[in-house]
């Protein structure tokens, strides 16, 4: 074993290959090399930027604070800041407290840092704005003329169709008896004047025949006697018996059938005393009645009502005999034309409407009742003492029945229908003058804002001036309303882009639709020092005479305002004469009772109670102002 471990030792080993050295080529070397610049490349780019931009951001500073720069606010302040003057331009608040004031500070209300203004272009009077031409441009303002028209109001309403109540019959049983025939069997038969409805058997009215014959006969057998009265007696029978059978329903014509054949009959047809259409059928065919059970009712449809539910604004307009055009649903396109019969003179409670009835003639039976109908009514818009009137040509110089407006005549007369007298159209409201109506102002829809219980719009005084306008509105007629006061004719009033020009007025702290009488809230009394009122004296205030219990400002808030007690005489003169308030250079009185405040015991008065505190913090610097403005007042006087 040792010996084969020896051979095995011994055996000769492989040759390892030989390590070559390294050697740099030309190619090896220009690849690293290109290698080591893509590497610099990519990180000196960035580096080398935000260098620049700290260098930038630290020159900046530098020269902010050596003075060369200033802060701006991205706006034109930095004209300002550079020429070192004074901020002149006009700062309100955002929230729209107190009126605008000259230069920036905070509200004396609400402590909000106050805004600067939108320029105006000009002094502004507190209901104005001034606008140019490249803002009027953008905001695409547009004008329009307020005229002076007649204007016509159309009423809309919807209503359902009904029988003509005038024209209701019904037919009952005149006498006991037994239905031996109906002819009208069934209800929509259309049936003549005449026609006859039924066959009644009645052993009561055959009764009533004979009588009549008999009277007939001793009528005849006593003309030749001597005795006048017995010729009377039997003349009155005759008549007595003739008016019986009358009253049991048998007519003229049949009486003298009766009369001719001189034989009775027990059966009696029963006739249609108008023409119409048998609407309702309540016996049958051999059934017995008595004497005034209903058997038919007949409707004559030549003419019809239309039901219509108005507010009481409108109906307060509408007058009897007044034209109306309605569209039936059931036959779209086909205008049907009647006239105003009745007006309900109570509001109904529930609905809060006025039921008004419209006649419309119906002559070719294309109405049908239940159907609904749209119904609109012209009613003219006048402000003359002819407003009332309203023009109809088809009434014009006319006569109208006064229970039928559907009858109308060119002369005096009685009424076809009711046999009334017709009186003259004028009666009802109606003329003969096409312009008696008179006129009204109107404007386009689009230039009046409301907001609750305003209404305003602004009209162009000059040209880019817009003023606001406090309006009254009438009724609207279309895209035109009517404005009952607070305009005149020919002025030009915004009809696009007031929204705009309101905006304008309210950040300028003016009057808008907010509040359209801002610009009248603060009234400054003359008050005299060596002519004071009495305590209690009525005050006249815009025009409304006030009791106040002591002299003080009028506050421009509303009376449920939570201003301060009144200030006393003496206080009163002693606000007058100051005018201002030293700290938010307002005119006292403008936020309501101003405040008496006692700084270092001297009275000063405040604004409102946002002044307070930056008034007791500085009182030096606001005496001092105090007393800078009273020598210029006196320089000036």
């Amino acid at each position: 074993m040792n010996d084969k471990k020896n051979l095995s030792d011994e055996a000769p080993k492989p040759k390892e290959p030989p390590v070559k050295e390294a050697v740099d080529t030309p190619e090896s070397t220009i690849e690293k090399r290109a290698s080591r610049g893509w590497w610099v490349q990519l990180i000196a780019g960035p580096l080398l930027l935000v260098a620049t931009g700290a260098a930038l951001i630290a020159s900046l500073g530098v020269a902010q604070r050596l003075g060369w720069i200033t802060a701006g606010d991205g706006g034109g302040n930095n004209n300002l800041a550079t020429s070192g003057g004074a901020d002149t331009r006009t700062y309100i608040c955002p929230m729209l407290c107190t009126p605008p004031q000259v230069g920036p500070g905070r509200c004396p209300v609400c402590e909000m840092e106050l805004v600067p203004a939108a320029s105006g272009g000009g002094p502004s009077d507190g209901k104005s704005v001034q606008i140019d031409s490249a803002g009027r441009r953008v905001a695409n303002i547009q004008t329009a003329s307020a005229k002076s028209i007649p204007l016509t109001r159309v009423i809309r309403a919807v209503g359902e169709l009904n029988y003509d109540e005038g024209s209701l019959k019904t037919i009952s049983a005149y006498v006991d008896g037994r239905l031996d025939r109906l002819y009208a069997d069934f209800t929509g038969v259309v049936v003549e004047k005449g026609d006859h409805l039924a066959l009644v058997y009645s052993p009561r009215l055959y009764s009533a025949q004979v009588e009549l014959l008999l009277a007939i006969r001793s009528r005849e057998n006593s003309r030749d006697a001597t005795l006048t009265r017995v010729h009377d007696a039997n003349r009155d029978m005759y008549q007595s018996s003739r008016q019986r059978l009358i009253e049991l329903g048998m007519t003229e014509e049949q009486i003298q059938q009766l009369e001719a054949a001189g034989e009775a009959n027990s059966r009696l047809h029963l006739c249609a005393p108008i023409s119409g259409t048998v609407i309702k059928k309540y016996a049958t065919e051999g059934q017995y009645v008595k004497e005034g059970q209903a058997i038919y009712e007949l409707a004559d449809l030549s003419t019809v009502w239309l039901m219509l539910e108005l507010f009481p604004e409108d109906a307060s307009s509408m007058r009897y005999g007044q034209q109306v055009k309605a569209e039936v649903q059931s036959l779209p396109g086909r205008t049907f034309t009647g006239r105003v019969a009745f007006i309900d003179p109570v509001v109904n409670t529930d609905t809060r409407t006025v039921g008004v009835r419209v006649v419309i003639p119906n002559e070719d039976a294309m109405l049908r009742v239940g159907d609904f109908a749209k119904a609109t009514i012209d009613t003219p818009i006048g402000s003359g003492p002819d407003s009332g009137l309203i023009y109809d040509p088809q009434l014009a110089n006319k006569w109208i029945s006064p229970r039928h407006p559907h009858v109308v005549e060119d002369s005096p007369g009685k009424c076809r229908v009711c046999g009334v007298d017709l009186v003259p159209a004028s009666r009802f409201g109606f003329t003969d003058q096409p312009d008696a109506a008179g006129s009204v102002m109107v404007v386009p829809r689009s230039a009046v804002l409301v907001a609750g219980d305003n209404a305003v719009l602004y009209v162009e005084t000059e040209p880019g001036r817009f003023e606001i306008r406090k309006v009254v509105l009438g009724p609207r007629s279309g895209d035109q309303i009517v404005v009952l006061d607070g305009l005149s004719e020919g002025d030009q009033v915004a009809v696009s882009g007031n929204f705009l020009i309101d905006s304008q007025m309210q950040l300028a702290g003016n009057s808008s639709l907010i509040d359209p009488t801002k610009a009248e809230s603060v009234i400054e009394f003359e008050l005299d020092e060596l002519d004071m009122p009495p305590i209690g004296a009525p005050m006249l205030i815009a025009g409304d005479s006030v009791t106040t219990p002591q002299i003080g400002f009028v506050s421009p808030v509303e009376e449920d305002s939570n201003a301060s007690a009144e200030l006393s005489p003496d206080d009163a003169r002693l606000a007058k004469r100051q005018a201002l308030c030293p700290v938010a250079d307002m005119k006292l009185g403008s936020m309501g009772t101003p405040i008496k405040v006692m700084v270092e015991g001297r009275p000063v008065f405040i604004c409102c109670e946002g002044c307070r505190e930056r008034l007791l913090a500085e009182p030096a610097k606001y005496l001092a102002k105090l007393d800078s403005n009273s020598t210029e007042e006196e320089a000036t006087k």
